[in-house]
């Protein structure tokens, strides 16, 4: 069974994944930041393909991917930096990142690198979904790689359902149709939202993410879902202290 699918038949509520860039702040922390990760009780992991495009993520993650790029981070570096990963890691590991880096490496080899990495899931905001399903699917399933797809309140009802038809792994559950960054609070017409997608009884495990980022809309966020996903506030906080240490920790003392 993929790590997944395992994360969610045992544990089945509150559960944290944390996003980070690959190759920020530092070009050859990517490995430190999963290990410290994993050792400090975080669920999942999603790690960040740089890009110098990200359309859906907002400041910091834009910030930090630029630099990450600076750092001379590529998909070639990345995989050899999560060579013996698993050797030490065993919560299920993702690559979410845009389209076109994946295109330029090669779809089919990206899944052979992924598999052979033990990475069990992927998110790319800008895959088409309609794409996904004819030209997609069938690869990343012959190599037994979770493609995870995007949902937001714009989302309409009867693409959510064939999402959840046609996807296996959870659905990311975006808090709203901006981009990435740290709220605060949830609004009522984001809760409305929460709500809805709760009374659709879908097949599929839910996470929120956009916009977690402390205590209050983490507790909303698992009370609506299967558990939340955080990358913006610990970015932020990794650029800040330059160790992955403090600022996991930081960031759970922020979240109790």
């Amino acid at each position: 069974m993929n790590r997944i699918n395992q994360l969610f038949e045992t544990k089945k509520e509150n559960v944290l994944s944390i996003y980070f860039c690959a190759g920020y702040p530092e070009a050859n922390n990517s490995a430190e930041v999963i290990r410290t990760l994993a050792e400090n009780g975080v669920d999942m992991i999603e790690i960040g393909i740089p890009f110098s495009d990200p359309m859906a993520d907002g400041t910091v993650i834009q910030q930090a991917a630029m630099q990450s790029l600076k750092n001379g981070m590529s998909l070639l570096r990345l995989f050899d930096q999560l060579q013996g990963i698993r050797e030490y890691v065993e919560i299920p590991l993702l690559l979410m990142g845009y389209l076109n880096p994946i295109m330029q490496y090669g779809f089919e080899n990206f899944c052979i690198s992924c598999n052979a990495a033990g990475i069990d899931g992927c998110i790319i905001p800008d895959l088409p979904f309609d794409d996904y399903l004819r030209d997609y699917k069938p690869i990343a399933e012959k190599y037994g790689i979770k493609m995870i797809m995007l949902i937001t309140p714009e989302t309409s009802e009867a693409r959510i359902r064939l999402i959840d038809a046609h996807t296996d792994g959870f659905i990311y559950m975006v808090s709203s149709a901006a981009t990435t960054g740290v709220q605060q609070s949830f609004d009522e017409q984001k809760q409305d939202y929460f709500h809805h997608i709760q009374s659709m009884s879908l097949r599929n495990p839910r996470m929120i993410g956009f916009g977690v980022s402390n205590r209050e809309t983490y507790q909303m966020a698992c009370k609506n879902a299967s558990g939340a996903i955080i990358g913006s506030k610990f970015v932020a906080l990794l650029g800040e202290r330059r160790s992955p240490e403090i600022a996991i920790r930081e960031l759970l003392n922020d979240l109790e």
